[in-house]
Order: structure tokens, then sequence, then C-alpha cells
């Protein structure tokens, strides 16, 4: 199946020079839905893993599935204050400006081997937030699986470098 067909491109969106990827296309689509998440599912194979871990917001979606087919916990990475317990929090830069993401410290436990879902790995902000979070409460990151790579943007050049192991199902071009 080619992904690629099912997601469409939204210019200036958030604002003005980004095209953005729309993936909402892609949920709604079953078959394309089913067909990401087995392959997602076979991707997880290739790591070591006791825990799945969500980037806000679009990678709750791929996460909570992979979470129940797995039979892994699901592990929160939320926005700034969305958390009732304590939190670990993590500042970081976005293309259009910055953000926060933060983990309940009792999330995760040391040694922890943690597999990081996203929906989209662009300059790489998030990811790298994400990463940082899990090494903060000890753990280590086995790797991360995105549905989209905008392969001409450093995020993903940005998490390899760094020693992380990354699988994406599609590559768009970011620009």
């Amino acid at each position: 199946m080619k992904l690629e067909k099912t997601i469409r491109s939204i210019p200036n969106y958030p604002k003005k020079g980004i095209l953005f990827k729309d993936i909402t296309s892609l949920l709604e689509n079953k078959k394309a839905f089913n067909y990401t998440i087995k392959k997602m599912r076979t991707i997880s194979t290739k790591v070591k893993f006791n825990k799945i871990a969500a980037i806000e917001s679009r990678g709750f979606i791929f996460a909570s599935v992979l979470s129940f087919l797995t039979e892994k916990p699901l592990i929160l990475l939320r926005k700034k204050n969305k958390l009732p317990g304590k939190t670990i929090s993590q500042k970081f830069k976005l293309e259009y400006g910055y953000d926060t993401i933060e983990i309940h410290k009792s999330s995760l436990k040391k040694n922890d081997k943690v597999l990081v879902i996203d929906d989209l790995i662009a300059t790489g902000g998030t990811a790298l937030a994400a990463a940082k979070l899990v090494k903060k409460t000890k753990a280590k990151v086995s790797g991360f699986i995105f549905l989209i790579n905008l392969f001409d943007l450093p995020g993903n050049k940005k998490l390899i470098s760094k020693g992380y192991k990354t699988f994406s199902l599609i590559n768009f071009p970011g620009h």
C-alpha cells in the first residue's frame, strides 16, 4: 500500500511557509490505518522495549494501539500542565516557537527500555526533548517510530547522530 497517497498536504499551515502533513485523511481510511498499525507492529519487533512512550497528541493514536497489541504499558509525554501528578519537564524549540513536554516522575524506572512513537519527525525538537525526558528518569530510549519522516529536515539525522534507532513508514520532503 502506498501510504503517501493517503496523506493530505496543507500549504501555509499553521503559518506561512509550512507544508503541513495532515494525517486525518490516513486515519479516516480504515485500510491505510490498519496497514500503518501492522507496519508499526512489525517494526517494533526490531527493538527491545518494555514500555511505549507516546508524544502528544497524534503519537497517542498509534502508540495506544501498539501498547494494546504488544501488551506493554503506555507512557504519555504531554504538553506542559496537562499531567496531574509530579512531573519532569523538558523545554524545546519547534519550527515555529518553543514548547515544553512533561512526563510523570513515576512513569519510568531506571533501566526501562522505551519505544517512542510520534506521527512525524521534522526538525527533531520534540523527539529530542522526549529522549531527554526519558534519560532524566534513568530509563533508555530503545528506538523511535514515526509515521512520517520529513527527510530534508534535520530531525531524523539528529536522532541518528545521537545513536538512536529511528524508523519511519513514509518519507516526504519538508519543503
